[in-house]
């Protein structure tokens, strides 16, 4: 569940041999270059389709893989030697909306299925930082340890409702794409799940590269 697949409506990847999307601009040749040549899995998003209720899923036959998506993956499996599908982001729907989409995968975590939420805890290109080393934003680092002690208190509710937060949720995130992928994550918690926090850098001074793993 990348940030790079917005759309109106709830869909799937159906397609045998996604193609690797270079959905960006301005980067090295090299990125440019990078392919990740992963088979899909229609089979497991069938799966997803027949298992949501709440919404009609649709079937895409035309998006593969966006950067959100490959760029994680090309670290986590090289080799590309597994099966990988995409479900887009409805873009038009509430926070709660795609929390409560999310339970209704938790079937597919007992299948063996891994689900990744692909984004940002915090992510404003605005007002970015290109000096090295950059010092982070305090309000930048103030939302990162809101977001950080909702998970280890397992209170999601303040994340689902994070605009309450005020100004400093308008600065973490002036449009909201990177931060959905959390809450679908937030949504495949289950009570008997450990976590642990594998990265906790603050890049550029406005972005929270936070990372974790619930298992």
């Amino acid at each position: 569940i990348s940030a790079h697949w917005l759309t109106k409506g709830t869909a799937v990847t159906m397609v045998d041999k996604p193609k690797t999307i270079h959905d960006f601009g301005g980067f090295p040749d090299e990125l440019f270059k990078q392919q990740y040549p992963a088979l899909g899995s229609p089979e497991y998003a069938k799966t997803v389709i027949n298992t949501i209720q709440s919404t009609k899923v649709l079937e895409d036959y035309e998006w593969g893989f966006d950067h959100g998506t490959w760029s994680v993956l090309l670290n986590m499996f090289p080799k590309a030697d597994i099966p990988v599908f995409q479900m887009s982001i409805d873009y038009y729907k509430p926070t709660q909306y795609h929390f409560d989409l999310a339970k209704e995968l938790l079937s597919l975590r007992s299948k063996g299925v891994l689900i990744i939420g692909s984004g940002n805890v915090v992510h404003n290109l605005r007002q970015v930082r290109w000096e090295e080393n950059a010092k982070p934003f305090d309000w930048a680092i103030e939302f990162d340890t809101i977001v950080k002690k909702s998970i280890e208190d397992n209170n999601p509710k303040p994340l689902i409702d994070y605009q309450k937060l005020g100004q400093i949720a308008n600065l973490a995130h002036p449009t909201n794409e990177h931060y959905l992928p959390l809450l679908y994550t937030l949504g495949l918690r289950e009570a008997s799940d450990k976590f642990h926090f594998f990265n906790d850098s603050i890049d550029m001074g406005s972005m929270s590269m936070r990372s974790l793993i619930f298992s």
